[in-house]
């Protein structure tokens, strides 16, 4: 059975972090046993969440009005998606420290409470099993190990908290300091993800 993959791209540009994601298929190419399913977050365009759409999800679906069916709907069909995936990729660029909204509202929609996790007496526990992700992250400056990177503990804490706790990262950092780093950044960014691509 084919192995499937989830690549996400969320930059607003046609910048680094996608040309990772674009490397990262480019390693699939043509295999037989791998399938990749892309989506970009940005073009998808996924609203902020708001109450209405967050209430649409307490209602059992024969509850639901037409428009709660069609809010609930979102979240359903990405949750879905997901599931139906082995490996999540995830293409982050950094914005101001954080994540960009538009994946930040895609893990709003994908984190559910009774679906992909559930809360016990322990703690919460997620409900995604037997699925690996991988962080590819391309920043303008140089964060990992510092407590400026809080994009990356972030990241992990989603994951973790439904589940996939088998996650590798990819970081190609100094993208802004001048076109001779930026080329070796890439370039072992590049490296790393051949080898990841082959763990597939």
């Amino acid at each position: 059975m084919a192995s499937k993959v989830l690549v996400l791209t969320s930059s607003i540009l046609d910048g680094n972090s996608s040309a990772l994601a674009a490397h990262f298929q480019a390693q699939l190419a043509g295999r037989e046993d791998v399938s990749v399913t892309t989506r970009d977050l940005v073009a998808d365009d996924l609203p902020h969440l708001g109450l209405a759409e967050l209430s649409s999800w307490q209602l059992a679906a024969g509850e639901r009005t037409a428009e709660q069916r069609d809010l609930a709907a979102r979240s359903d069909a990405l949750i879905e998606e997901l599931l139906a995936h082995d490996v999540l990729v995830l293409a982050v660029p950094m914005y101001n420290f954080g994540l960009p909204s538009q994946l930040k509202a895609w893990f709003d929609r994908v984190l559910r409470a009774g679906v992909t996790f559930r809360y016990t007496e322990n703690g919460p526990v997620g409900l995604v099993d037997s699925k690996r992700a991988m962080i590819l992250a391309a920043r303008g400056g140089q964060y990992v190990g510092t407590e400026m990177d809080t994009q990356t503990p972030h990241l992990k804490h989603m994951l973790a908290h439904i589940g996939i706790t088998e996650v590798d990262t990819v970081f190609a950092e100094g993208l802004a300091i001048g076109e001779s780093r930026r080329e070796a950044a890439m370039g072992e960014a590049r490296q790393a993800i051949e080898a990841l691509a082959q763990q597939i």
